[in-house]
């Protein structure tokens, strides 16, 4: 069977070999991960916000190379396969776990300046200054603080949230200058015209909807079913809004999951085809043929 780290909430709040800073239901604090550096290959179940504190990192992500150096943060949004890890020797980092949901609740509307960086733009690193550092320092420091201290409070789980939340919002906020800064057109005057547009909120609700469909290989008609919008008009707001059509955005995330299928587990033909929705293995290995130029079997040994 084939190894590779899955890291949820739970495996993180059960493991000893972690220095956990703070843990509930939907958040994971960790005050250093040097523990990961052993691990070539992890699932991230839920969305995670790591700080390199020291060292650099190298590491794919859904196949995308990304580095991470000292003062630089790393944006990993859920469901993803981060592989073929190497560290330095001096890395070290901390991080920040969290569940869509609780994710949702913090930033409210202003979850899609996250999903425009995640998803469309895919920005995963963000480079801070010294100021950034000097405050999120200070701001680390006040939240042990508040874990060390403030256990007995009635509202401690609350107090511990709204510090977590006032970063996450700080961050988006740097996310924010990053998107406005971008000569593309959802960067500048443009980009801020459309944030408030209708057709910007319904593709917000279609990404959504993606990210958190488990079984995402779906018809254009189904999401918009569920959106409750024609299929023509999904697909228009998509192309308006990302330069790419719905089933661009709908085949994209089904080959990722494909990619995970294949590369890191060894379930059968037949129980990946059951677990991304495909009617046998006859059609599943036409559509990888077709998007991998080649069969199921030789991406999965290539």
């Amino acid at each position: 069977m084939k190894q590779q780290e899955e890291i949820t909430i739970q495996s993180l709040a059960n493991n000893e070999d972690v220095q956990i800073g703070y843990s509930d239901n939907e958040i994971v604090v960790v005050d250093s991960i040097q523990q990961f550096t052993e691990i070539s290959s992890a699932h991230v179940a839920m969305n995670a916000i790591v700080i390199c504190t020291s060292g650099k990192a190298q590491a794919q992500m859904n196949g995308i190379q990304m580095e991470l150096h000292r003062n630089q943060v790393a944006i990993i949004p859920q469901n993803v396969t981060v592989t073929d890890v190497m560290v330095s020797p001096d890395f070290d980092a901390k991080g920040m776990f969290l569940t869509n949901r609780i994710l949702r609740s913090f930033l409210n509307e202003k979850i899609s300046v996250w999903n425009d960086m995640m998803y469309i733009h895919r920005q995963h690193i963000v480079t801070m200054d010294e100021d950034e550092i000097l405050f999120y320092t200070h701001f680390y420091d006040m939240l042990t603080l508040s874990i060390e201290k403030g256990k007995e409070n009635p509202y401690h789980t609350e107090i511990i949230q709204s510090l977590l939340r006032s970063a996450i919002l700080g961050l988006c906020g740097t996310m924010k200058w990053m998107l406005l800064a971008d000569n593309s057109p959802l960067g500048s005057a443009a980009w801020q015209r459309q944030e408030l547009s209708t057709s910007k909120s319904h593709f917000q609700r279609f990404l959504d909807l993606l990210h958190s469909t488990e079984v995402k290989h779906r018809t254009v008609e189904a999401y918009a079913n569920d959106l409750c919008i024609s299929p023509k008009y999904l697909t228009t707001i998509c192309k308006k809004n990302s330069g790419k059509t719905a089933n661009e955005w709908i085949t994209e995330h089904v080959l990722e999951d494909i990619r995970y299928y294949l590369k890191q587990t060894d379930l059968s033909m037949k129980q990946i085809c059951d677990q991304l929705g495909f009617p046998n293995p006859s059609f599943f290995g036409k559509y990888v043929k077709d998007h991998f130029g080649m069969t199921p079997m030789e991406f999965r040994k290539g």
